[in-house]
C-alpha cells in the first residue's frame, strides 16, 4: 500500500496516500481498536460534523479570518460530507479517549485533504488548507464535537419518531380488527374481567404513542449548543461575535431551531440533555419490552398456554422438538430493549464523570444514546413488519375462556351483591361449573335477566 508521511506532535506517521484523513486520524486507528462501531456507521454524527465546521468556515469568512478561496473549498467539501461522500473516510472508534479530539480531527483532516484537492494541491499540503489552522479556525473538540452530536441526534430522533408512528399504527389497525373479540382481562395473571382484544391492542397502540411527545419534548433540549465556547467556554481565540453568528449559521444549515447557551462556562461540561434523552430512550424501551411480554404470553401454546393469538411463523423453533414455533420476534425485542436499559446506565455514568470544565467521557455517552436510537429503530421496524402485521386472533379460545371464567362474576355484583357473588364464584371453583349455569341452577336470576347483565356491550365499559 502507498503512504504519504504526516507529522503531529508525537512525530512522524505513514498514512495510506490515497486517504483523506491524516496523522491524527491514523493514530486514533492505531490505539482505539475497542468496539466494532466505527463512526463511518452512524452516518448522521458525519453529517452534523460537516455542518458544523460549515458554520464555522462561514462565520470565519463573515469576519475576515479566512480568504474566500480557501473558504469556497471547504463548504463544498462539508457539503459533500453532508452528502454522505466520505463515510468510508471515518474509520475511528466510536469509543475512544481524549473527549472527542480524534473525532474532531477525523473531520478536519478529511476537509483540509479534499479542499486541498479542489484548489489543485495534493494531500497533506497543509500550508494551503490546514485542519488546525483552517477547518478548525475560532474552534476546540470541546465546542464542535458536542454540537455535532447534538445536531445528529436531532435527526436520528425526527427519524426515530417515524418508526413509532408506523408501530403504533399497526396496532391501531389490529386493535379495530379485533374490536369485535372478546376475552378475558388478567390482572395478575389471574382472570379479572372481559373486554375485548381491540382494547388490548389499542391499548398498545396508546401506550407507545405517549412516546412520541416525550422524545420530541426532550429532544428539544439539543436545540441549545455552546459553538464559540472553544476550549472552557470562556471562548479564547474566537472573535467578538463569533458565537452568536455561527449559532445563527448552524440553525439556517440544519434547519433546527439552534439557539447559542446563555453561559458557555456552563454549557461546555453539561451532559443534562444527553441523561434526560437517554431516559425516554429507556421509558420506550420498558413499555415495548412489556409489551413483548404480552405477545409471547396471549400467543402461549399453542395447547397448553393462553393461546389467544398466532404470531406469524417465521423461522422453527428447535433443533430436536419438531413442530416448534417460537416467539422470536418479541424474544429479540426483548433483548433490544435491555440493551437500551443498559446503555442509559452507561450514558448516567459518563455523564456524572465530568470533571472541572470538560467531560471527557462524551465519546461513549454519544455512542451509548446513538447505539441505542438504531436499535430501537430497527427492533421496531422488525417487530411490525415480522409480527404485529401478521397476528391473527384465535376467536373460538377467547369467547370460550370467558363462557369458562369466574371472573364474570364480576359484572353481578351491583345486582346479587359482592356476598353471593363471592359464594357463586367459591362453588364454580369447587365444582368446576360455570357461573352462568349456578346462577340458572339456584334461580337467583332468570336467564334473560342473566343474559342482558352479562351481554359483552355490558361488560366493557361504564354500565
Amino acid at each position: 500500500m502507498k503512504t504519504r508521511k504526516e507529522s503531529d506532535l508525537i512525530g512522524e506517521l505513514n498514512v495510506p496516500a490515497d486517504a483523506y484523513y491524516g496523522v491524527q486520524t491514523q493514530r486514533a486507528i492505531d490505539n482505539f481498536d475497542i468496539s466494532t462501531a466505527k463512526l463511518s456507521h452512524y452516518r448522521q454524527f458525519i453529517w452534523g460534523l460537516g455542518a458544523v465546521k460549515m458554520a464555522a468556515t462561514l462565520t470565519n469568512h463573515d469576519l475576515g479570518l479566512l480568504d474566500s478561496d480557501v473558504k469556497e473549498a471547504i463548504v463544498q467539501t462539508c457539503k459533500e460530507m453532508m452528502d454522505g461522500k466520505f463515510d468510508n473516510q471515518f474509520p475511528i472508534d466510536m469509543v475512544q479517549g481524549g473527549a472527542g479530539t480524534s473525532t474532531n480531527m477525523n473531520a478536519n483532516e478529511v476537509i483540509a485533504n479534499r479542499a486541498l484537492e479542489i484548489m489543485g494541491y495534493k494531500k497533506g499540503e497543509y500550508e494551503h488548507c490546514s485542519p488546525n489552522d483552517h477547518v478548525n479556525l475560532s474552534q476546540s473538540t470541546n465546542d464542535a464535537y458536542p454540537t455535532a452530536i447534538k445536531l445528529a441526534l436531532l435527526r436520528m430522533n425526527n427519524n426515530l419518531i417515524e418508526y413509532v408512528k408506523q408501530l403504533v399504527e399497526s396496532f391501531h389497525k389490529k386493535g379495530d380488527e379485533f374490536a369485535d373479540v372478546l376475552k378475558m382481562g388478567r390482572t395478575q395473571l389471574q382472570d379479572a374481567v372481559p373486554m375485548t382484544l381491540g382494547q388490548e391492542f389499542k391499548a398498545f397502540a396508546s401506550n407507545l404513542n405517549e412516546e412520541i411527545a416525550r422524545l420530541s419534548q426532550n429532544a428539544h433540549l439539543f436545540n441549545e449548543v455552546n459553538m464559540g465556547a472553544t476550549a472552557i467556554g470562556t471562548g479564547i481565540n474566537s472573535m467578538e461575535g463569533y458565537a452568536e453568528s455561527c449559532t445563527n449559521h448552524l440553525a439556517r444549515i440544519t434547519g433546527f431551531p439552534i439557539v447559542l447557551a446563555t453561559d458557555l462556562v456552563e454549557a461546555t461540561p453539561d451532559t443534562g440533555s444527553y441523561v434526560i434523552f437517554s431516559s425516554a430512550l429507556k421509558r420506550m424501551a420498558v413499555k415495548l419490552s412489556k409489551i413483548s411480554n404480552d405477545l409471547r404470553l396471549l400467543s402461549s401454546g399453542p395447547r397448553a398456554g393462553f393461546n389467544e393469538i398466532n404470531l406469524p411463523a417465521v423461522q422453527p423453533g428447535s433443533s430436536i422438538m419438531p413442530g416448534k414455533v417460537n416467539p422470536v420476534i418479541p424474544e429479540v425485542m426483548n433483548q433490544i430493549c435491555f440493551r437500551v436499559i443498559g446503555n442509559d446506565l452507561t450514558v448516567t455514568f459518563a455523564a456524572e464523570a465530568g470533571q472541572l470544565q470538560l467531560n471527557a467521557m462524551e465519546p461513549v455517552l454519544a455512542y451509548s444514546i446513538m447505539e441505542s436510537m438504531v436499535f430501537l429503530k430497527r427492533g421496531m421496524d422488525t417487530l411490525r413488519t415480522k409480527c404485529i402485521d401478521g397476528i391473527t386472533a384465535n376467536r373460538e379460545v377467547c369467547n370460550t375462556m370467558v363462557q369458562k371464567s369466574i371472573g364474570i362474576v364480576t359484572a353481578l355484583n351491583p345486582v346479587i351483591g359482592y356476598k353471593h357473588s363471592t359464594r357463586i364464584a367459591k362453588k364454580a371453583l369447587e365444582t368446576g361449573k360455570g357461573v352462568y349455569e349456578i346462577v340458572l341452577e339456584e334461580g337467583i336470576l332468570s336467564k334473560t335477566e342473566l343474559d342482558e347483565i352479562l351481554k359483552p356491550e355490558n361488560m366493557l365499559g361504564p354500565h
